[in-house]
């Protein structure tokens, strides 16, 4: 047992490395040279544990690659490059020609005017702040509040000539109502407010003109409105002040209604009344009184010739 272990391990050993190996070295591969290993070809052996993968020493990650492209494809690509081109060039003499369009729009006075009121639904075009002078923004904005003011008025008027019907079965004071807030509102915009909104941009003494005129028959309306005479179906389609006074012994809550629209159409007859006063003192000191009666001078002498 002892002679076993005889043999020195660090002894070295001279080996031919071509020489035939028996025994456990034959059927392993593994071959002994000076204290090392190294494998040798063994039908024997697995080839696949020591054959490199297919991809290793073949694949260069500079290696660029070269993709054949389709004579076809290339004149296609270069088709489409022409008419993305030839729209941009039309898109860009479209923009220079809009753009000349607004520059002489704006030589010659015409503003270009984007609905922007009320935000969520955009019906007119309003912006006092950017177009309107400062020193007369207020009195602008004081005007607009008589077109709202107007505006609250028939439609409370509507309210409460709808209770009066509902007591007194007359639905046609209800169709009266109805009318004068679908006519009046818009009425109201374009014949006096508009109007207003151009004269104090532009200067305009005809627009100062057509301005007081149709906002004298404002004024006039809500002061008839008011009072309400017993001139149509005994004045009971305006919430004013007889019609109120005649309902509130029959029909307490219609009367009260009515007082409250007769209150309405007086608050807003005092505030159109000062608007109206301010624009005529702006319109006579700033000149534009006289400028107007030249203007209906040389009409009037074009008209005659």
């Amino acid at each position: 047992m002892a002679g076993q272990f005889d043999r020195n391990p660090f002894e070295e050993e001279e080996v031919n490395p071509f020489a035939e190996q028996g025994g456990r070295g034959k059927s392993t591969g593994l071959s002994t040279f000076s204290g090392g290993a190294f494998f040798t070809p063994n039908p024997g052996s697995v080839p696949s544990a020591l054959s490199p993968l297919p991809h290793e020493g073949f694949y260069n990650s500079n290696a660029s690659v070269d993709i054949p492209l389709d004579k076809d494809n290339t004149t296609d690509y270069k088709k489409k490059e022409k008419e993305l081109q030839s729209k941009e060039a039309e898109l860009r003499k479209r923009e220079q020609e809009v753009k000349r369009r607004e520059d002489a729009a704006a030589r010659a006075g015409i503003v270009l005017e984007e609905k922007n009121w009320p935000p969520f639904l955009p019906i007119i075009h309003h912006d006092i702040a950017n177009e309107i002078p400062i020193h007369l923004q207020k009195l602008q904005y004081v005007a607009f509040t008589t077109l709202l003011g107007l505006f609250a008025c028939l439609l409370w008027n509507v309210v409460a000539v709808t209770t009066a019907w509902i007591k007194e079965g007359d639905v046609k004071i209800w169709f009266l109502s109805i009318i004068y807030f679908i006519s009046g509102v818009p009425g109201a915009y374009v014949l006096w407010y508009r109007p207003l909104y151009r004269a104090f941009r532009s200067e305009s003494a005809m627009k100062f003109g057509w301005f007081f005129m149709f906002y004298l028959l404002h004024i006039g309306f809500c002061i008839f409105a008011a009072v309400a005479p017993p001139v149509v179906f005994r004045g009971k389609s305006l919430t004013g002040i007889l019609p109120a006074v005649d309902l509130i012994s029959k029909q307490v809550l219609v009367g009260i209604f009515y007082f409250i629209g007769f209150g309405l159409f007086c608050l807003e007859s005092i505030i159109s009344v000062w608007v109206i006063q301010q624009v005529y003192m702006y319109f006579r000191g700033s000149g534009k009184a006289a400028e107007m009666k030249r203007e209906a001078a040389r009409g009037a002498l074009r008209a005659a010739i």
